[in-house]
């Protein structure tokens, strides 16, 4: 196995992840942890060469003075001088090379993909109601800030803490060897750092993660403006988003300040700390000597000591500051990413089988949670093959119940089935495999034509998406795009949300991706109401085709594209109040009749918000 490969970057995690600083800890790294403690070894056994270097000095000047100039290098002389040697050119390096190794070529590159990979699968399995609630910048922020701070908190712990508790180890056990009275001064010294470590750093993890917070909030708020650019730029509100934007940023400089005056007040006292230490080595060391009790050896180690420690005290705290820090993001992480919203298969879903595309809805009722508005007492049954049409206007909830038959969200009451199988009892993933969608807002990534229409179908091959492309009517235009690179046809980028394109191109695109899908039950919500009359029309051929042997629920407000539909059914206020075809609706006098006396330009004349 290759060293690198020491950690397994994309294993998924077991069950969610966990609200609690240190399960959620564990979570993220399970599965690494043999490798992570084979490189905290290699740090410690690193950070215990600090205490060897001073004693073999020490051995060295004992030697030296012992023997004086003419006789250094007498035999015992040689054997000091040889080990020396073989410490300084051998063991050292190559100690310091595999505690590098360890961390920049296991635990780094590996921990940031294996946490940011898991953080994304969960947060791909929210419902949809935990993405409208928040900025997509945001969420996007939270899980890549979340990952880098748990790959900081692991790399710094294993190259620094584990590096330093082993130097601290040993300077104890070289110091004890001296005298313990020296030993005790240290000891003392230490319980004074900790004692400061302890006062500075939890302060430092709350603002922290203030700090965080805040700087999520200018990203999320620079992202929700660039991503309605065109908005922004038709009502001339640029001064209006910069004044929000500069809002964000002023909140996120107020909290950086308020972390830069509490790191720099721990730096000054952590430095004043740090300079009594040589002065209480040293200077108990040469006493001794002085008394006959230490050698100038000991002063040579106890000084070497003294000195790297106090060097090391200002790296290990400000590391200290730093995993405090990144503690604090980490925790504001877990509060954004891990609430559980969610809806889940049941624990024995089996996958979807579509024979004849038989769609019931019993007795639904759904209201968000609230006391009215969604969908109250639905029942109907949609024949294998039907195509039925949904009218109603604004908030009568026909996206409501497009929405439960996707199970994008739970019905609060009732049932729906698709061939007699339950809706809740099968996976999700079965079930949006087997429903194709084509919707007013066409969803489109900034990705070629060609990945843009085959994803309705991920292992279509590019005959495969041409043909779907010919019977949509897209590859008219297609063979003429180009992006910015200078990529053409089926390779251009269609710009964020295929910004690039007009309504009836998105729309052929869409089509498109719906065909070569080739799901059993089709969706077309509003499919065409973005569209002029004229554009309607020309791609009516391939609405046609999309819609030939499928169920098809089809939501319109412009009734002219219903009036070849099998069956159409009336919803007013969360109830269907109206079921038959055009003609009879219309002989019927009732709403029905009434939208189609009262569109202007084929709509439906709207009072409410959806």
């Amino acid at each position: 196995m290759n060293i690198s490969d020491r950690i397994d970057a994309f294993r998924p995690a077991e069950g969610p992840p966990p609200e609690s600083l240190g399960a959620f800890m564990r979570w993220c790294l399970s599965g690494a942890w043999p490798a992570l403690w084979l490189a905290a070894f290699f740090s410690a056994a690193a950070g215990a060469m600090e205490a060897g270097t001073a004693l073999i000095l020490g051995m060295v000047i004992d030697a030296t003075a012992a023997s004086g100039p003419e006789a250094f290098f007498s035999g015992p002389n040689l054997a000091v001088l040889a080990g020396a040697v073989a410490f300084f050119l051998i063991a050292r390096p190559l100690l310091f090379g595999l505690s590098a190794s360890a961390n920049a070529i296991v635990v780094q590159p590996n921990v940031n993909p294996l946490v940011l990979s898991r953080l994304h699968r969960w947060t791909l399995g929210q419902t949809v109601g935990f993405f409208d609630d928040d900025f997509a910048g945001r969420i996007a922020q939270k899980q890549m800030q979340t990952a880098r701070a748990v790959t900081d908190v692991v790399s710094e712990l294993i190259n620094v803490v584990a590096f330093a508790l082993a130097s601290l180890l040993g300077s104890i056990v070289l110091l004890l060897a001296i005298d313990w009275r020296v030993a005790l001064g240290f000891g003392v010294w230490l319980i004074a750092y900790f004692a400061m470590i302890r006062w500075f750093l939890p302060k430092i993890r709350a603002r922290s993660a203030g700090r965080a917070g805040a700087r999520a909030m200018v990203s999320g708020q620079v992202v929700d403006t660039i991503t309605n650019i065109k908005t922004v730029r038709l009502f001339a509100h640029d001064d209006h988003e910069d004044r929000a934007a500069l809002g964000a940023m002023k909140s996120f400089r107020a909290r950086a300040l308020e972390f830069g005056y509490l790191a720099a007040g721990f730096r000054f006292a952590l430095m004043s700390l740090a300079g009594l230490l040589p002065v209480i080595l040293l200077g108990g060391t040469v006493l001794l000597w002085q008394g006959g009790q230490a050698t100038q050896g000991d002063i040579v180690a106890a000084g070497a000591i003294a000195i790297r420690i106090a060097q090391m005290t200002g790296w290990v705290s400000f590391t200290l500051m730093q995993i405090y820090a990144n503690i604090g993001e980490i925790e504001d992480g877990v509060r954004t990413l891990t609430p559980r919203n969610r809806l889940e298969d049941a624990p024995d879903a089996r996958d979807l089988t579509v024979t004849e595309g038989r769609i019931v809805l019993q007795d639904i009722g759904f209201a968000y949670g609230r006391d009215k508005g969604g969908v109250q007492d639905i029942s109907i049954e949609i024949r294998p093959g039907e195509k039925l049409g949904i009218v109603g206007a604004s908030g009568a909830g026909k996206s409501t119940l497009v929405s439960l038959l996707l199970r994008l969200y739970e019905p609060e009451e009732g049932h729906i089935e698709i061939d007699g199988q339950d809706i809740s009892q099968v996976t999700q993933a079965s079930l949006r495999r087997n429903i194709g969608m084509v919707t007013q807002e066409t969803a489109m990534f900034n990705r070629s034509a060609r990945d843009n229409i085959g994803y309705g179908n991920p292992g279509a091959t590019d005959e495969d998406v041409m043909a779907a492309a010919r019977k949509a009517e897209a590859h008219e235009f297609i063979p003429d795009l180009q992006d910015h690179k200078g990529r053409t046809g089926y390779d251009a980028h269609l710009g964020e949300r295929g910004v690039k394109l007009s309504g009836g191109q998105r729309q052929r695109i869409a089509l498109a991706r719906a065909i070569l899908k080739d799901a059993p039950v089709l969706v077309l919500d509003e499919a065409t109401s973005a569209l002029d009359s004229e554009v309607e029309a020309s791609i009516q051929t391939a609405l046609e085709r999309v819609m030939e042997g499928k169920t098809v629920l089809a939501i319109a407000h412009r009734l002219s594209t219903l009036t070849e539909m099998d069956r159409i059914v009336v919803m007013d206020a969360g109830r269907i109040v109206e079921d038959g075809s055009h003609s009879e609706l219309l002989a019927r006098g009732g709403l029905y009749a009434q939208y189609w006396n009262l569109q202007s330009g084929g709509f439906i004349r709207t009072e409410a918000a959806e």
